[in-house]
């Protein structure tokens, strides 16, 4: 599928540097599709085995995918961009889906600490729930998706939104938690 959105694709890293990252990122386990757009930058941490990236999708500058233990996973849909300083921190499963729009210095983590009073804090289990996007969404800057939360199709997420709930297809949210604003039409 084609990508009518020039602006979005028009100023990508060169053709011949984006092929030699994803060969790079390739052989450290990383399952690409094709003509995917990984920037120098951007950093798949910990057990790049566990994350896909499908077909066209765009991991821009300073963007963090972190599967933090050998059994977490990432998963990125065709013609998703991730944008600047983006992080996506999986304890258990993150699923974005296809044709979604991540602005700059989103913040999308599936896990806690146990927040037992008689343990020190950092000593204290981490609690995951997985986390799925759905297609066509769209979170704004500065956002941050919580353990758990399922955001359907055609979602828009408002900048600077803390995103502790589900949200339903085509739904327009905002806030610190979100509230339902509007509906796309």
């Amino acid at each position: 599928m084609q990508i009518p959105n020039a602006q979005l694709r028009k100023h990508l890293p060169n053709r011949f540097v984006s092929f030699l990252l994803s060969i790079i990122h390739q052989l450290r386990g990383v399952k690409l599709g094709s003509k995917t757009t990984i920037y120098f930058s951007a950093r798949l941490l910990r057990y790049p085995k566990n994350i896909t990236i499908s077909s066209n999708a765009i991991i821009k500058s300073g963007a963090h995918l972190c599967p933090c233990n050998s059994n977490a996973k990432i998963s990125i849909g065709e013609n998703t961009t991730i944008g600047f300083h983006t992080f996506i921190y999986s304890s258990s499963n993150i699923i974005i889906g296809s044709n979604c729009m991540i602005a700059p210095f989103v913040y999308i983590v599936d896990s806690n600490h146990a927040i037992k009073k008689d343990t020190l804090l950092n000593l204290q289990e981490n609690k995951s729930d997985p986390i799925i996007l759905g297609n066509d969404v769209w979170i704004g800057a500065h956002s941050v998706i919580l353990p758990g939360v399922k955001i359907g199709d055609g979602a828009i997420i408002a900048a600077g939104s803390v995103v502790n709930s589900d949200v339903e297809p085509f739904e327009i949210v905002a806030g610190v938690p979100v509230q339902k604003k509007g509906q796309r039409k």
